[in-house]
């Protein structure tokens, strides 16, 4: 196994460049954990590489699909720079490729997890939801503001859960320079619209939108049609060919093929899904089981799907690659 700490001597922090433009499909990596539960460095590198290879338009390591919520600051800190290491010459023409880290919970934790993140050489980072409070709005502001003043990464903030922004605290976060991106897992698509407009009258074309809506691809063409080209795709994680082709047809307008991979492929993903809580980070692990990749389980309070359930996700997944073929 690898040594974060060799890693580390590769990379220099970026300081704050602006953020990468985001394109095709958005790669959230699991977080594999080996028998000892501890993180492996040498599958998690696979993983990321293997992303980037299949044409990942970014990786963003230690997120919602990486369970970040699971992670000490130490293992926050491998899986960032195992992710930026494996990033490496992973790009068109052998560049690095563009790789967002999560940051959330409590400030404190956030803030160190910024740094570290700028240390590793990441691009940006996502800002996740505070630790279990629900903040006003003024306070919410001040949580991203807070972790903006301890780093120089830009920011991309994540409007869901208990983090819910108004069209007031987007507009007040567009002052701010380091805030590029703004993705929505709240699903309202009107008051995405909003933020987009909200955007565009302030002048900031440089700031980027995105659906981070679970099993984004069900919502997207909704999202194209207000401005929000972009989304993330948990499913690329364990099935890249699958998400591909659905990216191939989103962006070649392609209706027919789109509804047949919703059909046979999606819309049975999202039932299987909704059967458990977690079940969008549960089930990504196990299909990445089913392809070889010995990823672990999940850790607690997630859970792994029941051997029938695993049953009803590797049927699903064949059915999607017949489809994507």
């Amino acid at each position: 196994m690898s040594s974060s700490h060799d890693v580390a001597v590769h990379h220099q922090a970026p300081g704050c460049a602006g953020l990468p433009a985001l394109e095709r499909v958005l790669f959230f990596p699991v977080t594999p954990f080996d028998a000892a539960d501890r993180v492996d460095e040498d599958v998690l590198a696979e993983h990321v590489r293997s992303g980037f290879a299949e044409a990942a338009g970014a990786a963003f390591v230690a997120c919602g699909t990486g369970e970040f919520h699971a992670l000490s600051v130490d293992e926050y800190r491998t899986v960032v720079w195992v992710g930026v290491d494996a990033a490496c010459t992973a790009g068109p023409d052998g560049s690095r490729g563009t790789v967002i880290t999560g940051v959330g919970g409590p400030v404190g934790h956030a803030r160190q997890c910024a740094r570290i993140a700028e240390e590793a050489g990441v691009d940006g980072l996502l800002v996740m939801p505070p630790y279990l409070v629900a903040a006003p709005q003024d306070g919410l502001v001040r949580y991203v503001e807070a972790i903006a003043e301890s780093t120089s990464l830009p920011l991309i903030a994540y409007h869901r859960g208990n983090a819910r922004l108004t069209e007031e605290s987007v507009v007040r976060l567009l002052d701010h320079p380091q805030v590029l991106g703004v993705k929505d897992g709240a699903g309202d698509v009107a008051l995405m619209q909003r933020f987009v407009l909200a955007a565009r009258r302030a002048g900031r074309t440089d700031v980027q939108f995105f659906n981070g809506l679970l099993t984004a691809e069900s919502s997207q063409v909704a999202y194209r049609a207000i401005g929000v080209p972009l989304y993330s795709s948990a499913t690329f994680a364990m099935a890249p060919r699958i998400a591909n082709a659905f990216y191939d047809a989103y962006t070649a307008s392609d209706d027919e093929r789109q509804r047949a991979l919703l059909d046979g492929f999606y819309t049975p993903l999202v039932r299987l899904r909704d059967e458990t809580p977690g079940f969008a980070v549960s089930l990504i692990k196990a299909g990445l089981r089913l392809r070889g990749m010995n990823v672990g389980s999940v850790r607690a309070p997630l859970v792994d799907p029941s051997p029938a359930q695993t049953e009803t996700l590797a049927r699903i997944l064949a059915r999607g690659e017949e489809l994507a073929a």
